[in-house]
């Protein structure tokens, strides 16, 4: 992961994949996870996102992994609430009732740190990461979470006209990470109304339920 990209972006205010409102694909497709009341969801690089106002909104429990501190402040700063802040080994850990986030490299972070999760929700995580990186990163969010299910948003774009992140990222890799352990259901696909940086793009949203 470059830490120092993700960090520049996030000191100079180059924050264009924050959304401005919680993510559709979340709130329309939340139901198919089937959670119960109070459920804990887990959302790696989860940045500032709406979509934790959103789900603590609906009486989830959340657990994010952010590398920047920054982002974690204002966070919570708009959430009007003063985070508990501390160690958890080499990285923090700021915690309010019903949100926990850990500030610092993801992989740095282990189960026993994290707790059980009762879902994840990768919206922004596995796409921005380069392909390198993402089959570590499958597997460690894996045995981070005992597999729990997952809601997954993917983007698939012509790579060779756009270097990511996000990343393109389609149904054949979606199965190399993992067919073997969960079954894959497409929930939705669109087009991305007016592409990524222009170039035409469309986005999906899966289903991983543990097999």
């Amino acid at each position: 992961m470059d830490e120092a990209f993700w960090q520049g972006k996030w000191q100079r205010g180059e924050i264009g994949f924050h959304a401005a409102a919680p993510n559709p694909l979340l709130t329309r497709n939340l139901p198919a996870l089937g959670l119960a009341p109070g459920a804990r969801l887990f959302l790696p690089l989860c940045g500032k996102s709406l979509d934790i106002h959103w789900l603590l909104a609906q009486g989830h429990a959340v657990a994010g992994a952010e590398l920047s501190r920054l982002a974690v402040e204002q966070l919570f700063s708009e959430l009007g609430v003063e985070p508990t802040i501390r160690a958890a080994g080499t990285l923090e850990r700021f915690e309010a009732e019903g949100l926990t986030i850990f500030v610092g490299n993801i992989f740095d972070l282990d189960a026993a740190r994290l707790e059980p999760v009762d879902a994840i929700y990768d919206r922004a995580a596995l796409v921005a990461l380069p392909e390198t990186l993402r089959t570590l990163y499958a597997a460690h969010l894996v045995a981070l979470t005992g597999g729990a299910a997952q809601m997954l948003v993917t983007y698939q774009y012509d790579q060779s006209r756009m270097s990511g992140p996000p990343f393109s990222v389609g149904p054949a890799e979606v199965g190399r990470h993992y067919d073997a352990l969960y079954r894959l259901t497409l929930l939705e696909e669109a087009q991305v109304e007016g592409g990524l940086r222009g170039e035409p793009a469309r986005e999906s949203v899966w289903h991983l339920a543990p097999r």
